[in-house]
């Protein structure tokens, strides 16, 4: 059975980002972002990202809000710039209008376009 906990690490790691990236990421509200770190979780999954549905937030009179959980069995293995990059991944998941949808993988979440975010991260990171 699979235990939660909030993840201070990844909500640090995810703030440092949307500052750096402000011009990339200046749609995410980072108060309505929540970050889990999952262990004893059999996903082979690094990451992954949750919203919470229309009909949720229809009876619970919420605005959208996204969960960015992380495998801790997976991510913690991996070197500060790998991390970085999942972390830049799961975020070009939320839409620029931060609807409570996701980005699918393709156009906007890709391989190319993590690799170049994570270039000028580190570029304005030294």
């Amino acid at each position: 059975m699979p235990i939660y906990s909030e993840d201070h690490e990844a909500r640090e790691m995810a703030i440092d980002i949307i500052r750096t990236l402000n011009d990339y990421f200046s749609h995410i509200d980072i108060d309505r972002v929540f970050f889990v770190r999952t262990r004893k979780s059999r996903s082979r999954a690094i990451a992954r990202i949750h919203s919470l549905s229309t009909i949720w937030r229809y009876v619970l009179n919420e605005k959208p809000m996204y969960i960015i959980e992380v495998i801790d069995e997976n991510f913690s293995s991996l070197d500060h710039e790998d991390k970085i990059k999942v972390l830049i991944h799961e975020l070009l998941h939320i839409p620029k209008k931060f609807s409570g949808g996701l980005r699918p993988h393709g156009r906007y979440v890709n391989r190319y376009i993590v690799e170049k975010l994570y270039r000028i991260y580190s570029e304005r990171r030294l």
